[in-house]
């Protein structure tokens, strides 16, 4: 079950302005510079970068919820290292303004990213979801997830503990976005219990 992380448009200079929004998403963060133009380095979250390179503009801060983020239109980007890409961002005009952004947070609205197929997920939209078995036993609430390489990971936050839920299929069974409820199969060792 793949949880992707989407036109350009005429960048405006007000977005460069701070701007508060509970609903912003992460999807990668700035890991340096790229040569002299003030090109940023993003290292993406997720599957992929489309929704970064696809944004007119991105807000860059602590965390998502940084009341201090600022809006940056996106004057254009491409592909960078394994896991990178490079953006060119309205006012960051050289080197040392790119430098400067180095371990912000690359955040977008949630309502601007691409629509997603019937079985696929944002997982801001999985963060806060119950998670039961099939049996109906409550296992605890998404806290965050982990991207592992292989596959994403569930960190489930629960009493009896912490739960890592892999995002497979074969244990994903259900996923009720509106009601906030994610049924997981129960297989052995996965809860903790003897095998």
């Amino acid at each position: 079950m793949p949880l992707p992380r989407g036109g350009r448009q005429r960048v405006n200079p007000h977005w460069m302005h701070p701007v508060a929004d509970l609903m912003r998403v992460e999807l990668g963060v700035v890991v340096g510079a790229h040569a002299l133009g003030g090109e940023v380095r993003v290292r993406w979250f997720g599957d992929g970068p489309e929704n970064i390179l696809g944004s007119e503009f991105v807000f860059l801060g602590e965390s998502r919820n940084d009341p201090s983020a600022r809006r940056y239109g996106v004057r254009g980007g491409g592909s960078g290292r394994g896991g990178e890409i490079r953006l060119r961002l309205e006012g960051v005009d050289d080197r040392n303004a790119a430098e400067a952004l180095r371990g912000c947070l690359v955040l977008i609205d949630a309502a601007d990213l691409e629509p997603l197929g019937e079985d696929e997920f944002y997982w801001h939209e999985l963060v806060g979801c119950t998670v039961e078995t099939e049996a109906g036993e409550r296992v605890g609430t998404v806290r965050e997830l982990w991207n592992t390489g292989g596959h994403d990971v569930l960190v489930v936050a629960g009493q009896g503990g912490q739960v890592l839920v892999p995002t497979v299929r074969e244990i994903m069974k259900e996923v009720d976005r509106a009601a906030g409820r994610i049924v997981i199969e129960s297989i052995p060792g996965l809860l903790g219990e003897a095998e």
